[in-house]
């Protein structure tokens, strides 16, 4: 799973389908969210990017996306977001977000 930074997470570095976990440490549902979406990135490995972006250390990116209470999953496809999730939902949840816009 990759480690964005407000560097890397430009539309140019996010080419194809991009599932980026808005995070902090401090975040129990993060923690229970974490394992299930690294079985998801490796699923979806070559079909889906999976990427976390940690808040705490890149707040300006998540106020620049209205990330306002975390978890929350953005799916972006050629660096424009295409669907949203906030809040611990589950595998299915997730699985569901990124099986609709496989093509």
């Amino acid at each position: 799973m990759l480690q964005f930074t407000s560097e890397s997470m430009k539309p140019e570095n996010m080419a194809g389908l991009v599932l980026v976990d808005f995070w902090a440490p401090w975040c129990g549902p993060c923690r229970i969210a974490a394992p299930i979406l690294e079985q998801l990135s490796e699923e979806y490995e070559g079909k889906v990017a999976f990427a976390k972006l940690n808040i705490d250390d890149y707040p300006e990116v998540a106020a620049g996306l209205g990330v306002m209470s975390i978890p929350t999953l953005i799916l972006f496809k050629d660096g424009k977001e295409i669907d949203r999730i906030i809040g611990m939902m589950g595998k299915p949840a997730f699985k569901a977000m990124v099986e609709k816009h496989l093509v």
